[in-house]
């Protein structure tokens, strides 16, 4: 017996769309064009249906007006070779026997503190599963559209393939797809939405970046003057989400973008570029400043639950990411949350070494409901995210 999926696009701002069936068995896929429906409206966790961009990109009709932000050539983006993202050797920082480990904590604590990115390198995790995970997914994005569609996302949900953050059908939209995993803990697995092709490389991944972000939030910890246990508790079967971006070429790239500006609802996040087209841009000093990859790395930036946590000490920052006009981009990105009975706010008794105790400056929120709010939300910067909903305004900010 083959088992039937639904697959739903948005073709224009009205939301109306062709609502195609696809039906799927081990001989054959059949595509039935149905009649002109009207799509539902987004609940809690989902997000709008739009388009697939791929197949937009592959098409000769041009880039749809929803994707396009002339705005985007008046940024001011940075040539300054000095304007680089802190670099972090991870050998280093773990080691209590030599002299140099707290000089690279003290790098750490800056750069958390005045970037909010930084790159590790000799942070444990083999060779061979960063490059068997990166051509597991080249190869995932590779695949007709049919087949990338077994994992669509279902109604209301943002775990599969689709994309995310679409809350309306006025928004400008992004240039790209993505698959989004629920990897850990194993229990909020949908092994149904898991391409059989990334199975092991993706569960052998998630594991070891995991240990990664828990070694990492144990030197934060002992910066922030707090017990590393403290803050690993509240990580202890914490959720880890991956996703997994396709940004196709686009003759207009410099008036698309990849992912709108934003900072990462998370804790912690772990990126590793997929291919050699660069693409990330972080804010800083109100310009745009490029990352430079560095390969072997992972891109590591403060999320916006650390920074609550922190009470402001450790910065989220507003990135973006951009597209090639003649080459894909492919990047992966690991989200690293607290457990979800967790509560998150400003950590009890933090004091640092440049930092006296201070008074809350953020709301605490279960975790559950932080994320419902973050989800409601689209990608429109920081200062109108979820962490300026949070914080707590003094009265000369008032």
């Amino acid at each position: 017996m083959s088992s039937r999926r639904s697959w739903t696009c948005a073709s224009s701002p009205s939301i109306r769309c062709q609502h195609y069936s696809w039906s799927f068995s081990s001989k054959e896929r059949v595509k039935k064009k149905k009649k002109e429906c009207v799509l539902p409206k987004m609940e809690v966790g989902g997000s709008l249906p739009v388009p697939n961009v791929q197949q937009l990109a592959s098409s000769s009709e041009g880039v749809p007006v929803r994707y396009i932000r002339p705005e985007l050539e008046l940024e001011r983006v940075s040539n300054d070779e000095y304007d680089r993202i802190p670099l972090i050797d991870m050998s280093k920082l773990n080691d209590n026997v030599r002299d140099d480990g707290d000089d690279e904590a003290a790098k750490l604590h800056s750069a958390c503190k005045d970037w909010g990115f930084f790159q590790v390198i000799n942070h444990g995790v083999a060779e061979e599963v960063i490059l068997k995970m990166k051509a597991d997914i080249q190869e995932f994005f590779s695949q007709p559209l049919e087949e990338k569609m077994e994992y669509a996302q279902l109604p209301n949900g943002i775990e599969g393939y689709g994309q995310a953050f679409v809350v309306s059908e006025e928004q400008k939209l992004d240039w790209g797809d993505m698959l989004y995993i629920n990897a850990q803990p194993i229990n909020r697995r949908n092994m149904r939405l898991w391409p059989s092709s990334l199975r092991a490389s993706l569960d052998q991944y998630s594991i070891e970046l995991e240990k990664v972000a828990r070694s990492l939030m144990t030197s934060m910890a002992k910066n922030l003057g707090v017990e590393p246990e403290k803050l690993l508790d509240l990580f202890k079967e914490g959720v880890q989400t991956v996703r997994m971006n396709y940004y196709p070429p686009c003759e207009q790239a410099s008036k698309v973008i990849g992912i709108a500006p934003h900072s990462d609802g998370s804790g912690l996040t772990l990126l590793n570029q997929v291919n050699e087209v660069q693409g990330l841009q972080i804010k800083k000093d109100g310009k745009w400043v490029p990352v430079d990859p560095i390969p072997g790395a992972f891109i590591v930036n403060v999320g916006d639950i650390i920074e609550i946590m922190s009470n402001g000490v450790y910065k989220s920052i507003e990135h973006r990411a951009l597209v090639n006009h003649k080459k894909e981009r492919l990047s992966i990105a690991a989200f690293h949350d607290p457990n979800v009975d967790a509560m998150i706010g400003p950590l009890p008794n933090l004091h640092t070494l440049d930092q006296e105790k201070q008074a809350p400056n953020y709301k605490s929120i279960s975790h559950q409901d932080f994320k419902k709010l973050g989800r409601k939300m689209k990608l429109d910067g920081k200062n109108k995210g979820l962490i300026q909903y949070l914080k707590i305004q003094t009265e000369k900010e008032q």
